[in-house]
């Protein structure tokens, strides 16, 4: 079986804002919407819309002289934590000899820097990256894209993302997809087990 992994609020959890506000001196005027213009650019930045030093040069206006480009790259990836238990999964997973893709809106500041820093995506075959794509979910050209790429059968790929719209279309593409909730995750472990075949992982011998 293959399975499509989205990567935010499913493999690793994120804060953008609590990173980002860091970096402007408490003296700045209107740190929100300093923050809301950076991070309403960032589906562009995403989709590759925005050139990476053209993103750098909008953060290190709206941000102020404290956050030059090697602050605010290392502010910027400092968002992440493991969401352990899907590590856990992925790891079993890929014992069990099934076939792990990543399939992501992402960033060039983000990517490859999380695949080089964070082990779970060594069981990874590889995946689709929205910024190299030029594409972004929930946009279907992308679902495409990764099907075509990949040679998916979707009616035979599980598809895990955390978004409403994205689930959507994924379905819509073909794929047995289930909406991720980090606070649920015992939902998920039982979706997957069903569609598996295989106990829960609570319940298998260790």
């Amino acid at each position: 079986m293959t399975l499509l992994f989205d990567i935010g609020k499913v493999l690793l959890d994120f804060d953008f804002e609590s990173s980002l506000r860091k970096l402007i001196p408490d003296d700045e005027p209107q740190p929100d919407e300093r923050l809301r213009k950076i991070l309403g650019d960032k589906d562009a930045f995403e989709r590759g819309d925005i050139p990476l030093d053209d993103y750098l040069a909008q953060a290190e206006r709206e941000l102020g002289p404290a956050a030059d480009r090697e602050t605010f790259i290392a502010a910027w990836r400092n968002i992440f934590t493991p969401n352990v238990p899907m590590w856990q999964v992925v790891e079993d997973l890929k014992a069990q000899g099934h076939r792990l893709l990543y399939f992501s809106n992402i960033n060039p500041i983000h990517a490859p820097w999380i695949f080089e820093n964070y082990d779970v995506f060594r069981h990874f075959e590889g995946g689709t990256c929205s910024y190299l794509a030029k594409l972004i979910k929930p946009e279907p050209a992308i679902y495409r894209h990764v099907i075509e790429t990949y040679g998916l059968t979707p009616a035979e790929t599980l598809y895990i993302d955390d978004l409403p719209a994205n689930i959507e279309s994924g379905i819509a593409a073909g794929f047995q997809s289930h909406l991720y909730d980090l606070h649920r995750h015992d939902a998920f472990e039982t979706w997957l087990s069903s569609h598996l075949q295989v106990p829960p992982q609570k319940n298998r011998a260790r």
